[in-house]
Order: C-alpha cells, then structure tokens, then sequence
C-alpha cells in the first residue's frame, strides 16, 4: 500500500519548470532516496509534498487521500514530519525545549519529557538536553532537528540533506539511526552522500532537470549508465 504519491506533479517559477510532471509512489515503511544534481528540482517537490510549495499543476495523495489543497500544518497533523536542508532550530531555547515543542503536537504532561528524552538518546544528544541548542554544532542542530521530527511519531519522515555537517563517527551513527527506523516508519531521504544511499535506501529515485530520470535499488542506479553520466560523474 502507498503512502505517498504523486501524479503529474509540475512547478514552474517565471517560465522555469522546477518540476514538471513526476509521478512518484512511497509504500508504507520503505527508505527512499531522492538524490539529483544541485537545482535538479529535489527542494521543490519535496516542498510541494510537505505542502510549503503550491503547484502548478498535478496532484499528491498522502494514504491514499487527495492533500493537494491542504496547508503544510494540516499535513503535519496526518503524520508528515519535514527536517529542513538548513537547520530551523530555535537557537535561545535548550536542546530539550527545541524537541518538547514538537512533542507537545500530539503528547501532554509526563509523556512529553518521556519522549522527548528518548528521541534525544535516538539521535546521540541525551547529555546535551541542557545545553541551548545555539550552543550546539551545526552537525548537532541537524540531529536535534531530526529529534524533532522522530518525537511527532510521524507516519513519514523526509529528511532533507540530513548528514550534510555531520562528522564521520555522526554519519555512522545515522546510518545506524536509518535501519532502526526502517519498516516502522516511512523515510524518504534527500542526500548527497552516496555512501548513505547506498547503505540505508530500499530503493532510489533520480531527478534530474525536474524530471524522473531513473528509479531502483541502490546497485541499480549505480550501475544506470544515464544516471552515471548526469549525477555521479561516470560514463
């Protein structure tokens, strides 16, 4: 059964297709990547599936229901959790804050700090809950976001360029994140980092000049002769 998908989904800004007519389909419970060359149209749709991008033309069904018309914060309340390419974090308030805010959309009382508390041991930050997260590394605050998306509970998590900051000890520990999450939550990840799609994605979708260029496993795409050629610098 599918989550997420998309028909005919289209954005043009001023005469420029960002995206132009992508048909796309996220069962319940699988890693995606989305992976493209920079200003391959991967933001845009993502912003128009989390419903921050109105678009031009087409249509997105989240469990099989027609959402197109419906705001970003609605989607939120049907279990859609976005962490941004640039962290949105909010820099004065503690670690710990930063993630109760997002608890607080679906949980009351003593089950907030329970939760809070273990999306921050989920993400490696649990000894930092104190400290405020203006403090923190840029790499830290891209994990305290995903804290925020994981304490929603969300039927489907889009991280967008999650591991881009991260230390190489913190990308493992993502990795390990990812396969933790897997089957119990839907992921559709955006990602530069090929050693992170090939080693967390059950399946690839390439965008390249807003268009589906290819789809499949991890060893398909790499093996894809016109993937090679637009995005990972072969053939």
């Amino acid at each position: 059964m599918m989550l997420l998908s998309t028909r005919g989904l289209s954005k043009h800004f001023d005469g420029l297709q960002a995206v132009q007519d992508v048909d796309f389909d996220l069962p319940i419970g699988q890693v995606r990547a989305l992976i493209g060359p920079n200003g391959a149209g991967k933001t845009t749709l993502v912003g128009m599936i989390c419903g921050r991008i109105e678009p031009s033309e087409g249509r997105v069904f989240f469990d099989e229901v027609d959402i197109t018309a419906l705001p970003a914060h609605k989607r939120i309340m049907l279990g859609m959790a976005y962490t941004f390419q640039i962290t949105s974090v909010f820099s004065r308030l503690p670690a710990a804050e930063n993630v109760a805010l997002a608890a607080r959309r679906r949980l009351h009382g003593d089950k907030v700090d329970t939760a809070v508390k273990e999306a921050l041991d989920q993400v490696g930050l649990l000894e930092r809950m104190d400290q405020e997260a203006g403090d923190l590394s840029y790499g830290h605050q891209r994990l305290l976001e995903i804290a925020m998306g994981l304490v929603q509970k969300p039927r489907l998590l889009i991280l967008d360029e999650p591991t881009q900051g991260l230390a190489d000890s913190e990308i493992t520990d993502f990795k390990n994140l990812i396969r933790e999450l897997a089957g119990d939550t839907t992921i559709l990840l955006i990602e530069h980092n090929m050693n992170v799609v090939m080693e967390t994605a059950d399946q690839v979708t390439v965008l390249n000049f807003g268009e589906v260029l290819a789809e499949g496993t991890p060893d398909e795409i790499h093996a894809n002769a016109a993937v090679q050629a637009a995005y990972l610098g072969t053939g």
